[in-house]
This record gives structure tokens, sequence and C-alpha cells, in this order.
């Protein structure tokens, strides 16, 4: 059977999260890489595929194509339901796509390199755009602890790994290039409980063929 080909970049988190996930499940997958700061993702090919010019977009093995990693994640948790990635419990699972939901949807867009770039092209200087990334990331890993505080295990929603540690895990690497103060005990925790699984390490950017 042909495999499934993820379209990403090493740096980005949403592609991270894909990896991840791919992984976690035992899925066999290729890797193509678009550089994004060189505006590969923007080729008429690949807006062919994804015509938002974003990454990742995951081809399945029979040439149909999924965008937005979050959707790409609970496709495969559907489709290839050990381990799951979800809880059968209703609150819990809403608890969970709220804290992957705050990082995917509130956190990663307001500092993501498609955006940055724009406050570029407004004249703002570097160290104010970063000072933007920043305030953006440490509002969201703040509200993070908080709605994790009253849950109890290795992962952010037990001892089992969820959507939201796929999502936790890349925001924090972003945390950390933006000179964020990580000052999160159980959230640094929760990360190193993750980095310790192949799935999870594995699908660091430094593991990947493109890392410059």
């Amino acid at each position: 059977m042909k495999a499934m080909r993820l379209h990403g970049y090493f740096r980005s988190t949403a592609s991270y999260r894909v990896r991840i996930a791919l992984n976690l499940k035992g899925l066999r997958y290729d890797q193509l890489s678009h550089h994004l700061r060189k505006g590969e993702q923007r080729a008429p090919a690949y807006l062919a595929l994804n015509p938002q010019g974003l990454v990742p977009a995951l081809e399945l093995d029979d040439g149909r194509v999924l965008t937005q990693s979050l959707a790409i994640c609970e496709y495969l948790d559907e489709i290839h339901p050990e381990p799951a990635l979800l809880p059968t419990d209703s609150i819990t699972r809403a608890h969970i796509r709220a804290f992957a939901q705050l990082i995917a949807c509130d956190v990663h867009p307001v500092q993501n390199l498609k955006i940055l770039n724009r406050l570029c092209t407004l004249g703002i200087g570097e160290d104010r755009i970063d000072g933007w990334a920043r305030t953006a990331i440490e509002e969201g890993l703040a509200a993070c602890d908080v709605l994790i505080a009253d849950t109890a295990g290795r992962y952010c929603f037990g001892d089992a790994v969820t959507l939201a540690d796929i999502c936790l895990v890349p925001q924090l690497v972003n945390a950390r290039r933006f000179g964020v103060d990580l000052r999160w005990p159980r959230l640094l925790a929760i990360e190193a409980a993750c980095l310790s699984l192949p799935a999870f390490a594995d699908a660091a950017p430094e593991r990947q063929e493109d890392a410059e």
C-alpha cells in the first residue's frame, strides 16, 4: 500500500503535531518539505493541494488531501483508534479540545511566520514583533496551566497522551525560540514525560531531514 505523504516543514509546530500523531498511531508516511521562509508553500503545485498555502497537508494513500492539523489528528484518531487521542468521556473530551484549540487557534496563529511577516511589512521593528509573539505565547501558556490545574497524571489529562499534549509540546518549542520565561513547572514536567516517548522525540524538529 502506498504510504501517506505529509507536506510540512521541520519548524512548523502544526506539522510537528501531525508528525507526533502519525508516530503515536504507528503509521507509515513520507515527508515532503516546503521551506516556509523561501515561500515554497506558495508554489502553484502546493496551492493545488492546499489553497491556503499553509502546512501541514496530508495526502492519503488514495490521493485525497486533508488540511488543518487538528482536523488531521482527529481523522487519524477516528480511522486508527488505538492509542486514543481523545477519551470516551464527553466532558473530558471537550476539555481536551478546548486546551488544544487554545493553542492551535488562539496562540499559534498570532505568532506564526505569516503574521509576523505582515507586521514587518507595516514597519514594525523586530524587537516589537518578537515582543508581540512572546506576549501571545505567555498569555496562552498561562491559561493552559490553569486549565489543567485540577488534573493529575503524567500528561495534561491523566496518564495517557491526548490531543492536548500533542499541541503543548510543539508550542513549548516556539516559546523557547521567542525567549519566553517558562515559569510553569507542570507544563515542563508534561513536556519531559512526552519527550521520553519515541513518538514525540522522533517528531522533534531537530530530528527532521530538512532541519537547518
